[in-house]
């Protein structure tokens, strides 16, 4: 690890610092920071930027709530640049947006890159337009009760196909089960980020539970949680 004497910070004293999201890896804005601001993001693990035009610290999300819980801070090779992931609590962008950078300026042509963010986006676009004869507007229309009922189905279908050890088929029928369960997020106002926590908290949970086991220590091993009956 470095230290804050060996960054090389600009005339002005600053210092830029790209902001990824932790879990969508998308790049979230382009702040300044001095060795002061740093100093306080590093001490608080709240991303505290230099406001060029005001000239002064802000730390971001003190007035909108949106603040920035940080992961991790990289130096490029030349030391001259951060990159700073973070854990976000709300939209990165004064607009509202999630993120600063959603002006296409320039695509080269053909599909687009697949993501699972880009087609919750779809699917949400989908919910908002419901353009007609769209399989995904049907299931919106009909609600909840007919999501649900897909996606029981599907996972069956998944069932059946793993039990088969048919690859090709479990593959596809994953696919479907993953497409109506991302249909069923978005009804349910469930993002992607969301999932990706709740994933990202159990990978904690499990990598303590073998730490406990390798070590022999069962005064406080975790559990499942109960269901209520």
């Amino acid at each position: 690890m470095i230290n804050i004497d060996e960054l090389k910070f600009d005339e002005k004293g600053l210092i830029p610092a790209i902001v990824v999201d932790a879990y969508s890896k998308k790049v979230l804005t382009l702040a300044y920071m001095n060795k002061e601001s740093l100093k306080i993001s590093i001490e608080r693990g709240l991303t505290c930027f230099f406001s060029r035009s005001r000239q002064q610290l802000w730390l971001k999300g003190e007035t909108s709530g949106n603040f920035q819980h940080i992961v991790s801070i990289t130096a490029d090779c030349d030391k001259d640049a951060l990159t700073i992931v973070v854990e976000k609590d709300g939209p990165a962008c004064h607009t509202g947006s999630d993120s600063c950078f959603s002006s296409l300026l320039w695509r080269r042509d053909g599909p687009e890159e697949f993501s699972i963010e880009t087609l919750y986006d779809l699917l949400k676009e989908r919910k908002k337009r419901l353009p007609e004869g769209s399989y995904t507007t049907y299931l919106f229309q009909k609600g909840l009760d007919k999501i649900l009922k897909k996606v029981g189905e599907e996972a069956t279908e998944v069932i059946i196909a793993g039990k088969a050890e048919d690859k090709k088929e479990t593959i596809y029928e994953i696919a479907d089960l993953a497409y109506h369960v991302m249909v069923l997020m978005v009804q349910a106002e469930i993002s992607v980020e969301d999932i990706k926590k709740e994933l990202a908290a159990r990978n904690i949970v499990d990598h303590k539970i073998k730490q406990e086991k390798m070590t022999g220590d069962n005064s406080s091993v975790l559990t499942e949680p109960k269901k209520e009956s």
